[in-house]
């Protein structure tokens, strides 16, 4: 097994570290779903009991939400991938132009990550023989050049996540008797944030209590600002 191999199975490496990006990601797309969606309904089940007000809302919402967050992450990954490749190119350059001083900056790094001089120098010269611009692009920018970001799936993954989200409160709102509507979208949202929070902490390393409250608290306090809008609208006779 080549050195440029080794690294591209090893588990801790880059491609683990995009996994998990990539659901963190997802994490906080369906917890962007349940918030603005479950904020919507609620506000539309305090204004009227119909259920149709409260279908189109929720569906609004749903489609309006999943195609906003598509676009941004397309736009964000488009414009990362962009620099990644320009990056590449760069390298190349660099590399077509100056191939003694790259190896040494390679070697440098090597030695820097704790190879000695000797060893360090070994392994730039046979990881530059075997692959001279990936060696270089793993090394120094932490890419892999044949497994970049791409903007479609990332907006795919965030529309979907979205909408998984969205589900949650939509469902909750309109499968109930009317009179339990509200308490019941208000449990299922609460319930599905402590999740997605508890989830995102676990993946980034932080206090699970703490991203819990805070998230959980967050969403009782945005339905409960949006409820009481909404009965105030509905209970002044507005539309």
């Amino acid at each position: 097994m080549t050195a440029g191999s080794a690294h591209r199975d090893e588990p801790h490496g880059s491609s683990l570290g995009g996994r998990l990006n990539w659901l963190r990601a997802g994490v906080l797309g369906a917890n962007d779903g349940i918030v603005s969606v479950a904020g919507l309904v609620v506000g539309v089940a305090g204004a009227t009991d119909a259920r149709s007000p409260l279908l189109t809302a929720g569906i609004a919402g749903l489609l309006a939400g999943a195609v906003s967050m598509a676009l941004g992450e397309y736009v964000s990954v488009s414009s990362q991938r962009d620099t990644e490749r320009a990056l590449i190119v760069k390298e190349r350059l660099e590399l077509a132009q100056a191939p003694e001083a790259e190896l040494e900056e390679l070697a440098a790094i090597y030695r820097h990550r704790g190879l000695t001089r000797a060893t360090a120098q070994q392994v730039a010269v046979e990881l530059t023989e075997h692959d001279a611009i990936r060696a270089h692009v793993e090394a120094e920018l932490r890419l892999d050049p044949d497994d970049l970001t791409n903007p479609w799936h990332a907006a795919g993954a965030s529309a979907v996540a979205f909408v998984l989200g969205a589900l949650l409160p939509l469902l909750a709102v309109l499968l109930p008797p009317v009179g339990l509507r509200v308490p019941v979208t208000f449990t299922v949202v609460l319930v599905a944030l402590g999740i997605t929070g508890a989830v995102s902490a676990r993946l980034g390393s932080a206090p699970v209590r703490t991203a819990v409250l805070r998230v959980v608290l967050g969403g009782a306090l945005g339905m409960a600002v949006t409820y009481a809008v909404g009965a105030l609208v509905g209970a002044s006779g507005i539309g």
